[in-house]
């Protein structure tokens, strides 16, 4: 089940336009490197967490290095890794360096595994974290009305009341 919450906001290519209402996804949890492993064994059962531990780990520098040979790597049903180049503009062909190369981008293209997550997706409606954390807090204080307009506009040690990591969500606190 993917929770999300609603919010509204300019489109950034239409600024004319006024704001519409999108949907933001909740993340549930990040999960570890080690209780990913974990679940991964549990479900093959074949191999131990160590073994999937190993491979997934070897994969991983096996891929780097491979992306920095200037390779492309697909992963069957997964999908393709690449790299694109972030680089700040020359003048002309000639004066165009390394230098200009600023920085090495993963393009990541999905397998036939993830075509079309939409049709087999549910979806849950639920509130923005930041109304999540202030109706946890007023019941915490013993308090029985929240001001919502206020827990929006209060400033959180994340970007957004409901950003993606989850680290406003009251099972999170």
């Amino acid at each position: 089940m993917i929770n999300y919450s609603v919010f509204m906001q300019m489109n950034a290519l239409k600024p004319d336009q006024p704001e519409k209402a999108y949907a933001r996804a909740q993340v549930n949890e990040v999960m570890t490197f080690e209780k990913f492993v974990r679940h991964i064994a549990d479900h093959n059962g074949v191999f131990s967490r160590g073994t999937v531990k190993g491979v997934v780990s070897d994969m991983c520098v096996c891929l780097v290095e491979q992306l920095l040979n200037g390779n492309k790597v697909q992963l069957g049903e997964l999908g393709t890794f690449g790299i694109s180049l972030t680089c700040e503009g020359a003048e002309t062909l000639q004066k165009f360096t390394a230098d200009n190369i600023i920085g090495v981008n993963i393009l990541f293209t999905p397998g036939v595994d993830f075509e079309n997550l939409r049709s087999r997706a549910e979806f849950a409606p639920v509130s923005s974290r930041a109304a999540q954390l202030a109706t946890y807090k007023a019941e915490r204080a013993g308090e029985s009305t929240v001001d919502l307009e206020a827990a929006k506009r209060k400033p959180s040690h994340s970007e957004s009341p409901d950003e993606e990591t989850g680290t406003d969500s009251p099972g999170n606190i």
